[in-house]
């Protein structure tokens, strides 16, 4: 079983969801699947079949949960220092075209957001950073074309 790296607030974040969908989603679909039977002839009641639709969805990403929490390498940050770009860093890059600074935390795939900053540890960005310092120079392939960026700062915690 292949660990995944995770910080721990995206650890909390994962259980928060894990137990919102089985304390509060699960009774509330129940709820909706009884509701929709009560109105009778199941094979024309579309409540009935979006309820269906709605629980599977909800218990196919309750195991899909439980799967990730249970693999998880919860890396405490605050034991992290160096120089050097690994998992946890929050490294600000300028992009050498367009002199625009961005700040990327470096994180697990199930907690990457990119809108929030945090790229996943496999992402092109991160694996182009992994092992570089302040002032490397670092080229990114990317969907849209190769960027250019300079690190100006890595930090920790």
């Amino acid at each position: 079983m292949e660990k995944i790296p995770m910080t721990p607030s995206g650890y909390a974040a994962l259980e928060a969801e894990l137990r919102r969908r089985q304390q509060e989603e699960r009774p509330r679909i129940i709820q909706a699947i009884a509701e929709a039977r009560a109105l009778g002839d199941l094979s024309e009641n579309a409540e009935y079949h979006a309820a269906k639709e709605a629980q599977s969805l909800n218990e196919g990403r309750i195991q899909e949960l439980e799967s990730i929490l249970s693999r998880a390498d919860v890396i405490d940050l605050s034991k992290l220092n160096g120089k050097t770009v690994k998992f946890g860093a929050t490294v600000t890059l300028v992009d050498e075209d367009t002199e625009e600074e961005k700040v990327y935390q470096i994180v697990g795939e199930p907690e990457a957001d990119v809108h929030s900053g945090r790229v996943s540890i496999t992402s092109p960005i991160a694996r182009a950073l992994i092992g570089k310092s302040v002032g490397d120079s670092v080229e990114v392939v990317t969907p849209g074309g190769g960027k250019s960026y300079e690190i100006i700062n890595v930090t920790f915690g």
